[in-house]
């Protein structure tokens, strides 16, 4: 553990859970089109980026829209999540995972947040964990999506320490693909068989300590 210097944290399964959140608005957007989306259906849309969700769901309904009309539907399901999102409360954090991050910062490991996600802020917001975080890097600050590792390199470098001194907790394929292309250790969050890639897997930061970092 002695040469581990940071953690950089996904925010979205491992932090939190807003996947419900996004799959309410999706199926709210295909209901206001005349069709239902299924949870099932839903799984298609894990770690793909919104104007390609969209076009997932109104294939599921087997709708054609314009590009400017596609621009404005894929906005109204933003405006829906980010309205769910601010009712967010404190209770919605996953287990362990600010109980873990403290512990890190109290081992004297500093600590970032790497996610795409442009809400991010005000997720931490209202969870009320903004302050657990040394450095957040967001949506709004890159361009890339994983598995590039710009987010979890613009976090190393927030933080001021080398990528092979950082390790990355991720729950998805492209994430833990990210961390290691950056340089980094990569802990999954998730399912071992899923996450194979990682060099640790466990179900929830509720089962990680800094024995096993």
């Amino acid at each position: 553990m002695n040469n581990i210097k940071a953690c950089i944290f996904d925010l979205d399964g491992v932090i939190v859970d807003t996947a419900i959140y996004h799959y309410k608005a999706w199926r709210r957007l295909a209901n206001s089109l005349g069709f239902d989306f299924s949870e099932e259906q839903n799984e298609q849309l894990k770690g793909v980026s919104r104007m390609r969700s969209l076009e997932i769901v109104l294939e599921a309904g087997g709708i054609t829209k314009t590009d400017a009309e596609k621009e404005q539907l894929a906005e109204q399901k933003n405006a829906w999540y980010v309205e769910m999102i601010n009712q967010m409360t404190t209770d919605e954090i996953l287990p362990g995972a600010r109980e873990f991050v403290q512990s890190c910062r109290d081992a004297g490991i500093k600590t970032a947040l790497g996610s795409a996600s442009k809400n991010s802020m005000t997720i931490l917001e209202k969870l009320k964990i903004v302050n657990l975080f040394d450095a957040i890097i967001d949506g709004n600050k890159v361009t890339k999506a994983k598995p590039d590792p710009e987010v979890f390199l613009k976090g190393a470098e927030a933080l001021g320490i080398e990528p092979q001194y950082c390790v990355v907790f991720e729950d998805a394929i492209a994430g833990v693909e990210a961390a290691k292309a950056g340089g980094m250790k990569a802990i999954g969050i998730g399912d071992p068989k899923v996450l194979h890639e990682a060099d640790l897997v466990v179900s929830g930061l509720n089962e990680m300590t800094l024995d096993k970092l």
